[in-house]
């Protein structure tokens, strides 16, 4: 499966995002977007949570059955949700999201294995913990140590490619 057009320059992105520690902000700033847009369609609003709380739950180390190159892609689809100047600027009325539900339909379909695994995962989670895993991270939240000490060299050469 080819990679959207455009979206191959997220992934570096997306793999510094995670190497320093950043992925609380734009986990918060995709929130704050998706509050925003209100009249976002349904799908798009779907797919979001399930990329927001797949970041969420291997931030705070409840879940790591997932591959790098998929969580890299993940978050990439995240920042390219994020740029209004992507390959359609989301300030054109009625086009603007296409091509942000074109990148994310990519990552659902490349990584589905994957992100059903995580869905069936969290789904199976008692109450309480599907409660933290809705709740962001603070900016200055902490990664969950056993990712933390090895974070930078993960992610330094794990771009997804296709």
């Amino acid at each position: 499966m080819k990679l959207p057009w455009k979206f191959f320059r997220y992934l570096p992105i997306a793999q510094r995002v995670l190497a320093r520690g950043r992925l609380p902000m734009v986990l918060l700033a995709v929130a704050r977007k998706r509050s925003a847009r209100g009249g976002l369609m349904k799908g798009l609003r779907e797919d979001l949570g399930l990329l927001q709380a797949l970041c969420v739950a291997w931030w705070r180390g409840e879940y790591r059955a997932i591959s790098r190159p998929a969580l890299i892609a993940a978050v990439a689809g995240l920042l390219y949700f994020l740029s209004p100047m992507d390959a359609i600027p989301d300030w054109i009325p009625g086009l603007g999201f296409i091509d942000d539900l074109a990148v994310l339909g990519w990552v659902m379909r490349k990584w589905s294995g994957e992100l059903q695994a995580f869905r069936d995962w969290r789904d199976s989670q008692p109450v309480d913990v599907q409660a933290d895993i809705d709740r962001l991270p603070s900016i200055d939240e902490p990664m969950a140590d056993d990712v933390s000490h090895a974070r930078s060299a993960r992610f330094r050469d794990d771009i997804p490619r296709d």
